[in-house]
C-alpha cells in the first residue's frame, strides 16, 4: 500500500517533493510545517532526522542538524510528531536518515516504526546501491519503500540502479553536497533518458533547486522536482515564526506546475 501511495504521486501530473529537517527550529514547528507545506501544494515531504555528520548535505542543511540536535530532537520525538500528522495529512511522508541512525536505533525496530506512524519510503544519501541488501529485506517486511539515487557520477550504473529502484528514483542534479545553486549546469536531461532505456519509474530532481525559474527548467524533462535547501534556508532565518513564509515560498514554485 505503502508502495502505492508513493507511485500514485506522479500519476498524470509531475510532483513537488518538500524537504525540511526534522526538529529544526523544534518538534511543534516541524509538525506546522508539513501540514503547511501540504495546503500549499507539497506532493510528498521528506524529513530528514538530525544526525552529526550528515555528508551528502551542505551548509545550510548542516546548520539544521546542528540546531536540531542541540534542541534535543530524538527519533523517537520525530516518530510520535509523524504518527500526529499523518492524521491531519494524506501525502506520502519519507524520512532522509543515514545509515548510522539507523542501526543505532535497530533497523528491524526502526522500520517497523516507520510503518507504525505513518512513513512511506526511506533515502539513505550515504548506502551504495551495491549494498542495498543492508536494508532490503526490512523494508519490505515492513511496507517502506526505500528509494535510490542517481548522480552524475553514476554513469554506467544509472541503468542497473533505474532497473531495480522503487517509488521514484531520486537524481542528483550536481555534484557535491546539497546547497542552493544559481544555476544547474548537469546533463539532467542525459541521466534521465538512460533511466528510460530501462524503466518507466518516475524521475525527480532534487541538489539546488530553489527558485520557480529552476523548477519549471527542470519540469521540462523530469516528473518532478525537489526542493530543500531553499525551505530550510527560510526555517533557519524565521525559526518559529517560518510557517507562513514556506508557504509562500512553496505556492510560488507551485505555480509553474
Amino acid at each position: 500500500m505503502n508502495k502505492n501511495r508513493i507511485e500514485q504521486v506522479f500519476v498524470g501530473k509531475q510532483a513537488l517533493i518538500c524537504f525540511i529537517t526534522g526538529g529544526d527550529p523544534d518538534i511543534e514547528t516541524t509538525e506546522k510545517l508539513i501540514v503547511a507545506m501540504a495546503e500549499a501544494g507539497a506532493d510528498m515531504i521528506e524529513i530528514g532526522i538530525p544526525f552529526s555528520d550528515p555528508v551528502a548535505e551542505g551548509l545550510v542543511i548542516q546548520a539544521a542538524n546542528a540546531r536540531a540536535l542541540e534542541n534535543g530532537c530524538t527519533v523517537d520525538e520525530l516518530f510520535a510528531m509523524v504518527k500526529r500528522v499523518r492524521g491531519k495529512v494524506a501525502i506520502p511522508l519519507l524520512f532522509m536518515t543515514y545509515m548510522n541512525p539507523v542501526f543505532v536505533y535497530g533497523k528491524e525496530r526502526f522500520m517497523k516504526k516507520c510503518q507504525e506512524c505513518g512513513i512511506d519510503g526511506i533515502i539513505v544519501p550515504d548506502l551504495p546501491f551495491e549494498e542495498k541488501e543492508e536494508l532490503a529485506d526490512v523494508c519490505k517486511q515492513y511496507e517502506i519503500t526505500p528509494i535510490s539515487m542517481i548522480a552524475p557520477t553514476s554513469e554506467d550504473r544509472i541503468e542497473k540502479i533505474a532497473k531495480e529502484a522503487q517509488g521514484f528514483l531520486y537524481c542528483v542534479s550536481s555534484l557535491g553536497v546539497t546547497g542552493l545553486r544559481s544555476e544547474i549546469k548537469t546533463n539532467v536531461k542525459g541521466m534521465i533518458e538512460k533511466v528510460r532505456r530501462v524503466s518507466k519509474i518516475p524521475c525527480a530532481v532534487g541538489f539546488g533547486i530553489s527558485t520557480p525559474e529552476q523548477a519549471k527548467e527542470m519540469l521540462a524533462v523530469t516528473d518532478g522536482v525537489i526542493v530543500g535547501s531553499a525551505i530550510v534556508k527560510v526555517v533557519a532565518e524565521y525559526g518559529k515564526e517560518s510557517v507562513e513564509k514556506v508557504e509562500k515560498l512553496l505556492r510560488e514554485i507551485k505555480r509553474v506546475f
